[in-house]
């Protein structure tokens, strides 16, 4: 096989490190189905991005996304509780404190536990 020992070495790396902090940002709760749920809407781009991200996990449309984003004063996480788990404003971010910001558990109601 042909090619450059040091362009495969760094492929290898990469890949390694993207594994890591792939499971790192799933521990720490930042993923929900596949997606990257826990980001700061600083610019034009980024809230694009989350309405798609609240569109595509709950199914509701742009505009749907964008009164739900409003309502959670733009907070993903609480958003996609809101919608996923019928729940208002405040019971969202309850259950996200509860879960220690894990949506999976938010919706469903349940504590955050280490297992």
């Amino acid at each position: 096989m042909m090619g450059s020992t040091r362009m495969k070495s760094g492929t290898a790396q990469k890949l390694v490190l993207n594994m890591i902090t792939t499971a790192a940002m799933i521990r720490l709760g930042k993923v929900y189905e596949n997606m990257m749920i826990d980001l700061q809407m600083t610019n034009l781009k980024l809230r694009e991005r989350a309405k798609r991200i609240v569109m595509t996990i709950t199914g509701v449309s742009y505009e749907g996304a964008v009164e739900f984003l409003e309502k959670a004063n733009y907070h993903v996480k609480t958003a996609l509780v809101m919608i996923k788990a019928n729940v208002d404003r405040d019971e969202a971010k309850r259950r996200l404190e509860r879960s220690d910001g894990f949506v999976r558990q938010a919706i469903e109601g349940k504590e955050y536990r280490i297992e």
